[in-house]
């Protein structure tokens, strides 16, 4: 998702190539439209891309103090917008933004890869860190195939896999790229993603949409010796999507034995197939798709169920005629086949032409979002773009689509054992009119995430219809303060607290004694 795949997805909309036919099993029901309303559960989360510095660091070479500071000044900002994740680049080139004893340091970190950061520190642990305090998961985001970012300007490490292992590797268009058919290089790729997810308190594993690369000028792939080695009779197009599925599998299955509650997520080109090539495809033009030129069979993984949320990039305005975000919103909305969908959304394109030039546009595809059944949430590309407020669209979510805490959505799937009510403490200083609420866990085998609190003016709390009013990301010492309320006058309010389990599966309600005659909360 940099610069030069914003470029190839432009060009790619503009000419259909003939494609071949497929047929896959007919998928749920369409998706229900419904009333939009401010949803209880909702993902919302920023991709912060580290290639090229595009998002953090903001530069190579910054001390390891500045390094930090960006990040917090940076999950900081994404916090107040009101998102609930973050999805953040750490091996962007078969390198690292953490100690891996397979591959070197990023050169997007100090400057030359291989060098660690000075003083020492582990960038990745300190986010993971920084991002949990805030109550938001963390999602590491790897790509799988790309290793030298580019040929002859790009630092190389003498311990890099490039050097190592140069037979694994094809140079297509100036970088460098594992041969998803050898299956060295497949099995290798594996064991890193194991060492992050083994070694990390990570919340989900991502990989972006870099399978086999962007078609470049008419130049096909150059894997010609890896599939006379393993081609096995099948066509080149078959066999290279049943490399990719091979290596989706793979990581998949090491990742539920590593760690059950962590997730898997693709996030997609946006066009699976056009519906003039296959029946199953969406009503588009586009010039590109993932099936026949990246070759990636998203479908059959969430089929499948190897992938437990898909993230496709709708990076296109409403009413664009190749491919309109309004017909690919409910088109993945009736492929999930039960898995999560969470839209990309192109804040990073505003004011690039006279539809994004449109203060609307983001918000109108929230809406459209949010009317769908089956889209759980958005991913924003990318974390920089906050930056600026662009079209008033961090004031957009702060104000009025983000103005309250979200709970991120379950999977069943993973883990449907709710935690216990969790235990309340209540003191009173009466001086200061203050009540303290001490939170702490129902019972010790309890792994949480945070509290939830709910507010009332009846003294009866139904979950399952409230939004939350505040959320506490967990600590053993969690606590909040209730002050006394006086605005509007005679107003009594009744407050509930639940446990949010580690997978985001909630407890029943526990109700907070008052102590108060009239209060608010913090």
């Amino acid at each position: 998702m940099n610069r030069l795949y914003r470029s190839l997805l432009a060009a790619s909309l503009l000419a259909v190539p003939a494609l071949s036919f497929c047929q896959l099993t007919p998928p749920p029901a369409p998706p229900v439209t419904r009333q939009a309303s401010p949803p209880k559960y909702e993902f919302r989360a920023a991709w912060v891309a580290s290639v090229e510095n595009i998002d953090w660091p903001s530069r190579k070479g910054l001390s390891s103090d500045s390094q930090r500071l960006e990040f917090l000044q940076l999950a900081d900002m994404h916090q107040h917008n009101g998102m609930n994740a973050l999805v953040v680049q750490v091996r962007p080139a078969a390198d690292a933004l953490y100690p891996s004893p397979y591959e070197p340091w990023s050169e997007w970190l100090t400057g030359v890869q291989g060098k660690a950061p000075s003083p020492y520190y582990d960038p990745l642990q300190f986010m993971i860190e920084e991002t949990h305090k805030r109550g938001m998961e963390f999602h590491a985001w790897c790509n799988p195939y790309r290793a030298v970012f580019t040929v002859g300007k790009s630092s190389i490490s003498p311990t890099h896999i490039t050097r190592l292992h140069p037979e694994w590797f094809v140079n297509y268009g100036g970088t460098l790229y594992f041969d998803p058919g050898n299956k060295e290089a497949q099995q290798y790729v594996v064991h890193v993603i194991q060492d992050i997810v083994h070694r990390y308190d990570i919340d989900a594993l991502h990989f972006d949409d870099y399978f086999y690369p962007y078609p470049i000028g008419g130049k096909d792939f150059p894997d010609d010796a890896s599939y006379a080695k393993y081609g096995n009779g099948m066509s080149r197009d078959d066999w290279r999507r049943s490399n990719v599925d091979s290596i989706i599998l793979h990581v998949s299955t090491m990742i539920k034995q590593e760690k059950k509650f962590c997730k898997f997520g693709i996030s997609p080109f946006c066009v699976w197939r056009n519906s003039s090539k296959d029946p199953e495809g969406s009503e588009t033009m586009a010039g590109l798709t993932n099936y026949d030129h990246l070759y990636a069979n998203i479908l059959l993984w969430l089929k499948n169920g190897w992938i437990d949320y898909v993230a496709p990039q709708l990076y296109l305005e409403i009413g664009y005629k190749r491919a309109d975000y309004a017909v690919l919103l409910p088109w993945w909305a009736r492929h999930t086949y039960g898995r999560h969908c969470y839209v990309g959304l192109a804040v990073y394109k505003a004011g690039t032409n006279a539809a994004w030039r449109d203060r609307t546009q983001l918000t109108r595809q929230i809406q459209l979002q949010r009317n769908t059944d089956s889209i759980q949430g958005a991913i924003y590309f990318s974390s920089k773009s906050f930056e600026t407020n662009p079209n008033g669209w961090s004031d957009s979510l702060q104000l009025t689509y983000y103005n309250y805490p979200a709970l991120i959505p379950p999977m069943p799937w993973i883990d449907s054992t709710r935690p216990h009510e969790p235990f309340a403490h209540n003191e009173y200083n009466k001086k200061e009119a203050v009540q303290t609420v001490w939170m702490a866990k129902g019972a010790n085998e309890d792994t949480l995430r945070g509290y939830a609190l709910y507010r009332s003016e009846a003294p009866v709390c139904n979950i399952d219809s409230m939004q939350v009013f505040q959320y506490i990301p967990y600590d053993p010492v969690a606590g909040f303060h209730i002050r006394v309320y006086t605005q509007p006058a005679g107003k009594k309010y009744y407050y509930f607290a639940t446990a949010i389990g580690r997978t985001n599966m909630e407890s029943p309600p526990v109700a907070i004694r008052n102590l108060l005659p009239n209060f608010d909360a913090d």
